[in-house]
């Protein structure tokens, strides 16, 4: 895929601050590589559990990145804010771009501590996205979904948590959660995060500043399909277990994701009303 729009400069490069934070091992760090990992769980609450790192941190970089990975995040978010601002603007609401936080290892959050074991995060208590460019390499590695646009698809999803919080689907599901046993609550995590998906489809059909080239969408889909619940659920410990998912099929996120890129109507991304689950 290739970019023609401005570079995002909100971003927060922290990469080799935070030297002191330690990887989550053992069943902890099996568990959240599992259900938490991939693409904006709701950390809320989460992070904070996990073992802190050192607290002394050197001063992070403010603006566009100058090697290729970093600028590449800042020209995915940079497009993102152009299509969620058109958006918003068509729905009469104002959008705040969000910050993205680049780290290596662990960082601080507003949501508490998160270290590379959680992947790419979303965080809504302080409106960034968080992620160690590492995971790129394990999502290419383990789980065959390599490509630009499929590490594209990954920063549009947790950009489409973002769009939640904006419109108050964030808070429906957080006031929820008190009056719900964990299987109805993990029904609605699966919603919410296919609803991500769907987000990040409409973002790649309405975004007029990047060039697709031929295997790009093929690229997106296959990292959809490689981590659903589904498929995650048989690799980590070898039975289905659909009551515990909180992503989505593999699927499900396809075709959501595929929805909002085939469709590029936000109206079409009511996932909690929808009987296509």
């Amino acid at each position: 895929m290739k970019f023609f729009g401005k570079s995002s400069d909100n971003i927060e490069d922290a990469r080799g601050s935070s030297g002191g934070g330690k990887m989550v091992g053992g069943g902890i760090g099996i568990l959240i590589v599992i259900v938490g990992m991939f693409f904006g769980k709701d950390l809320t609450g989460v992070v904070s559990q996990l073992p802190a790192g050192n607290s002394e941190q050197t001063a992070v970089k403010q603006g566009t990145p100058e090697d290729a990975g970093g600028k590449f995040v800042a020209d995915v978010l940079g497009s993102t804010d152009r299509v969620w601002q058109a958006q918003f603007e068509e729905m009469g609401k104002q959008y705040e771009q969000p910050a993205l936080v680049l780290f290596t290892d662990g960082q601080e959050s507003g949501c508490g501590y998160a270290n590379s074991a959680v992947g790419p995060f979303y965080c809504p208590a302080d409106h960034k996205v968080y992620i160690d460019l590492q995971f790129y390499k394990e999502l290419k590695d383990r789980f065959g979904a390599g490509g630009d646009f499929a590490q594209a698809y990954v920063i549009a999803h947790e950009v489409g948590h973002h769009v939640q919080n904006l419109l108050g689907t964030s808070d429906k599901m957080q006031q929820a959660r008190g009056s719900l046993s964990e299987t109805e609550y993990n029904k609605l995590s699966v919603k919410l995060e296919l609803q991500a998906d769907f987000y990040a489809g409409l973002w790649a059909n309405k975004a007029k500043d990047i060039q697709l080239e031929e295997g790009d969408l093929e690229e997106a889909l296959n990292a959809a399909n490689a981590i659903g619940d589904d498929k995650l659920q048989k690799q980590a410990q070898g039975e289905v277990v659909p009551d515990a998912f909180t992503h989505g099929t593999s699927a499900q996120r396809v075709y959501w994701f595929k929805k909002g890129f085939d469709t590029g109507d936000i109206s079409q991304g009511d996932t909690f009303n929808s009987s296509k689950l």
